[in-house]
């Protein structure tokens, strides 16, 4: 595992943008790493790469976006991008990128839930793993957190110095 210190991205639907830090919409919905009933933060490397993974579904028609940036000093991660951590755990890259959604649909369980239920039981905060995004730049990476707060050793915060983002969702009530 590492310290992972810095800064990460993620593009929102401007309608749940008073709420940057929760993860109950993956929890919802279940995500490529997280099942149905987990919660999971979802977030890149780069501008770019959450870009791409926002507009995963229409990359060539970008809906309304709003871009926040985390600054993270979080311990327990696993970089899931290098060979030799997978290795060492027993993955390959078919298991990150199994199509997850279909699986899901027909009623299988996805490797990569398997794979995040299994590290998650170990302790692991969050992994780094490529962006599977059709339109990710090469290198697009994302850091999929499992727990985070406010504070170390699991701080993940919404940087908004000039208190941009709304409050709560009456900002968007008709």
């Amino acid at each position: 595992m590492i310290h992972f210190q810095g800064w990460v991205y993620r593009a929102h639907n401007p309608y749940w943008s008073f709420d940057p830090l929760s993860g109950d919409g993956a929890k919802r919905h279940g995500g490529r790493f997280n099942p149905k009933g987990v919660q999971a933060l979802y977030t890149s490397l780069t501008e770019i790469a959450a870009l791409a993974e926002y507009h995963q579904g229409f990359p060539h028609r970008p809906q309304p976006t709003t871009l926040c940036t985390y600054e993270v000093d979080c311990s327990d991660i696993t970089d899931l991008t290098n060979p030799k951590e997978r290795g060492k755990l027993g993955i390959d890259l078919d298991h990150l990128s199994s199509p997850w959604e279909m699986l899901a649909g027909v009623g299988r369980i996805p490797p990569s839930w398997a794979l995040s239920q299994r590290i998650i039981e170990d302790g692991v905060a969050g992994i780094i793993v490529p962006s599977f995004a059709k339109n990710a730049p090469e290198n697009g990476k994302n850091l999929v957190f499992w727990v985070w707060g406010s504070v170390v050793p699991h701080k993940v915060v919404v940087i908004d110095d000039f208190h941009r983002l709304p409050k709560n969702e009456d900002s968007w009530r008709k």
